[in-house]
């Protein structure tokens, strides 16, 4: 992120999230039983962007988008068709709040980049990591392991992403390309990138059932003790929120307030 503040990148794509810390409020989309729908939690992630994020978190570069990926389930060597089944699991996680939550169930989270998942699936360092089902195609993770935790309609976590523009670079073109970027920026492309992540969940998906894996669908009242236990990670990031004076109360509610109307449009 610090490459489209610094002007080392003209234009980054990553996760607010790698700096934990530094963009608090977009923490609140990647609480636990929040995601939804990928395009209606994106726009709604670009909508409480504009009331609170743009000129707070955000200052300090030109934001093109934000949005989620879809649905986050847990993929490992060993199933996990009850909430106990986490307890010791060795798992990577990709945020400090889904480390947190994970931590929280039982898990033994364990920090890397992305691209080290495979290497450290095969190699024993961990033993599940969590992903959509759209990354799992490329990091080859369907060879690696067999087991696939699905919460059916509900989604344990997603991540927020962000496309955003070294300031001075935006500020030094014409008029007119700024116009060109202004109108191809922001909220619809915000829930397009969201749809599309969610839509490329199905092919991986696909071809992971083909090869033989094994899709463990939680049953509701399973899914509902999944919620109960990780209610306190909510309210532990609701009172941190609050203690550095950011209405973590606030975000939430309105966080939920968008994604419902975003959902129903």
């Amino acid at each position: 992120m610090y490459r489209a503040i610094d002007g080392v990148a003209d234009i980054v794509w990553t996760l607010p999230g790698y700096t934990p810390g530094r963009f608090p409020r977009t923490e609140v989309f990647e609480l636990p039983f929040v995601m939804t729908d990928a395009e209606a939690v994106s726009r709604a992630f670009w909508q409480l962007a504009e009331e609170t994020m743009l000129d707070q978190d955000f200052k300090d570069m030109k934001v093109l988008g934000l949005w989620v990926h879809g649905p986050g389930l847990i993929h490992s060597k060993q199933p996990i068709e009850q909430l106990g089944d986490l307890n010791g699991v060795k798992l990577r996680a990709p945020t400090r709040v889904t480390n947190g939550m994970f931590s929280a169930l039982g898990a033994t989270p364990v920090g890397m980049p992305i691209p080290a998942v495979p290497e450290a699936l095969s190699k024993g360092v961990i033993d599940a990591t969590v992903v959509p089902w759209e990354v799992t195609g490329a990091l080859k993770i369907n060879e690696l392991v067999d087991y696939h935790t699905d919460f059916g309609e509900d989604a344990l976590y997603t991540v927020t992403f962000v496309l955003a523009m070294y300031r001075a670079t935006y500020d030094a073109l014409p008029n007119d390309l700024k116009a060109v970027i202004d109108t191809n920026s922001g909220l619809e492309l915000s829930g397009f990138a969201g749809r599309r992540m969610q839509l490329d969940d199905a092919g991986p998906r696909d071809a992971a059932i083909a090869k033989g894996a094994v899709i463990i669908d939680l049953a509701p009242e399973e899914v509902a003790r999944w919620k109960e236990a990780t209610g306190p990670t909510k309210e532990k990031w609701i009172a941190e929120m609050d203690e550095n004076g950011l209405d973590g109360s606030g975000l939430y509610q309105r966080a939920m307030e968008l994604i419902e109307a975003n959902t129903e449009r």
